[in-house]
């Protein structure tokens, strides 16, 4: 079971130094605004080596942009037996208790708005050529919807994540 955390714990825990805060989030998301003190490390790019050489010994707070990169970072993290916690409500909540942050310019739309625009589009595209006359593909927009009940029902993503290593979205800043 992931241990959930509070800005508040998160900030207290930071300020002793008995944590490290480590940000799940692509690179472009984390170059737009990140946590003061936060670490890049991207959730397709977790591993027990990359994690253990960034926090060391430290509790890892994982941190997205709402929580739900961050707990299945920190999924990962308990099987390989590195003691995590994840922020609940990731960026959102950071930013409006207040806590500091860092602002900086990305030119790259946010993970959640190339999904919407790739499965619109695609679900756009599919029915059009079903109506002028190619039934089969309406697999496209039935293929589409199934794999957003998916994702609504399982928290999990797999257009984000395909999307999430494309070319564009691995630049920072």
């Amino acid at each position: 079971m992931v241990r959930e955390i509070s800005v508040v714990d998160a900030h207290d825990l930071l300020k002793s130094g008995a944590a490290v805060l480590v940000d799940v989030r692509t690179a472009p998301e984390f170059g737009a605004i990140r946590a003061d003190g936060a670490i890049s490390l991207p959730l397709d790019q977790l591993s027990k080596e990359r994690l253990t050489s960034v926090a060391g010994e430290k509790l890892v707070v994982f941190f997205c942009k709402s929580g739900a990169r961050g707990r299945d970072a920190a999924g990962k993290a308990e099987g390989w037996s590195i003691p995590c916690a994840n922020v609940v409500g990731g960026t959102s909540a950071w930013e409006a208790a207040g806590s500091p942050v860092i602002r900086g310019a990305s030119t790259v739309i946010s993970i959640e708005r190339q999904v919407r625009i790739v499965a619109g589009g695609l679900v756009v595209l599919g029915t059009v050529a079903g109506l002028l006359g190619s039934p089969l593909a309406l697999v496209v927009p039935l293929g589409v919807g199934s794999g957003l009940v998916f994702a609504g029902v399982t928290d999990t993503c797999g257009l984000a994540m395909v999307l999430g290593r494309m070319p564009w979205n691995r630049r920072c800043c």
